[in-house]
This record gives structure tokens, C-alpha cells and sequence, in this order.
């Protein structure tokens, strides 16, 4: 699974610290320019928080000419709540023509219909019970059945990394691992603390 990080540090650096491959994401919240278009990115909307509309626009602007690499660019959502998503993609999906949209998943999506048609793939999103739990889970499986990239917002554990590349999950973020070391040393050693566990 790949790493995609929101981060002005070194991209080689990080991927030795993590032991996995990684590339970046780009957010309208902390405006990172893509340092290296030869590795993987796509874009987050950054309004986990408060949705700032105008940066994410310059964004997408400033780095229009290489949307055809972009894996996904992360619709515009309403954290926790699944229905609110819908509607906001709905009116989001047109004002993005040209990129690969992902739905953010959110809790309450396993009861509602996802726009397969639509998207290009599908960023779990929710709160940690909701995204860590079954509803999710069968979210990742028909995604990889219909073909689409699964990218996981929030992974910051070893824990919670093997369980979604095991669900087969493209891609994940994380604040933490884009940001400390040994958080991505954690990823990197994690089948050795497995190994003290269960000795």
C-alpha cells in the first residue's frame, strides 16, 4: 500500500523511514507543491475541518496540466455524515470535470447508494469505529471488485496499516506518518513488533 504524504520533507527519506513506497498528496490546506511528478499523488480537499473553496480551486488550477497522472482528487465532503457527502458531491462532481473524483466514504455510507459511475475511487473517511469496522470493509471489497483505487485517510498505526492493505487498499495518509519519523519507523518495523507480541 502506498503512502501518500502531505509533507515538505524529503520523498526518498520518508520512503526509506517507512519501508513502503510513497508519493504525496496535495491539499489546499497546507499548499505543498509537487516535488515529484514521477511518483504518485492526488489531491485531498483539505476541509476536514472548514472547506477553504478558493485554495483547493487554485490548487487543482495550479496543477491542471498534470491531472491526466493525478490518481484522485477527494471530493469535497461533510465529515461523519454520509448523506451530507452525497449531496455535496453531487454538486461538486461537474465544478471537477477532467480529474478522477473520489467519493469520501462516511459513516452511514454502507445504507446509500455510491455514484460507481462517477468516481475513479473511493477515499475512506468516517470516524475511526465506522472506518475500521465492517461497513468500510465491504466499501474496499466492491471497490477493488469494480476496479476502482481505495485510499484510506487517518493511518497512522502499524495496526491499522496491515489491516487495510490486507482489505487491498491502494493507498493511505496520515498527519502523523507525514509528519514524524517514528511514526513511519513504526509502519516500517511493524511485522517485527507483531513477532514480540506473540512471542
Amino acid at each position: 500500500m502506498i503512502a501518500l504524504l502531505d509533507n515538505g520533507q524529503d520523498l526518498e527519506q520518508c520512503e526509506a523511514e517507512m519501508g513502503v513506497p510513497v508519493g504525496q498528496l496535495l491539499t489546499a490546506l497546507t499548499r505543498y507543491r509537487l516535488r515529484d511528478p514521477s511518483r504518485p499523488w492526488a489531491v485531498d480537499n483539505g476541509g476536514y475541518e472548514k472547506l477553504d473553496t478558493p485554495a483547493l480551486i487554485a490548487l487543482l488550477e495550479r496543477e491542471k496540466e498534470r491531472q491526466a497522472d493525478c490518481l484522485f482528487v477527494a471530493v469535497p465532503d461533510v465529515v461523519g455524515s454520509a448523506r451530507r457527502t452525497l449531496e455535496v458531491f453531487e454538486r461538486w462532481k461537474a465544478r471537477l470535470s477532467g480529474w478522477k473524483l473520489a467519493l469520501v466514504c462516511q459513516d452511514g455510507q454502507e445504507d446509500l447508494p455510491l455514484p460507481w459511475d462517477d468516481i475513479a475511487a473511493v477515499f475512506i473517511g468516517g470516524t475511526t469505529n465506522w472506518k475500521c469496522g465492517p461497513d468500510a470493509a465491504a466499501i474496499v471489497r466492491a471497490a477493488k471488485a469494480l476496479d476502482k483505487w481505495v485510499h484510506v485517510g487517518r493511518v497512522n498505526d502499524p495496526g491499522r496499516y496491515d489491516h487495510f492493505a490486507k482489505l487491498g487498499a491502494d493507498s493511505c495518509d496520515g498527519t502523523g506518518i507525514a509528519r514524524y519519523t517514528h511514526m513511519r519507523e513504526a509502519i516500517a518495523n511493524r511485522h517485527q513488533q507483531q513477532d514480540l507480541l506473540a512471542s
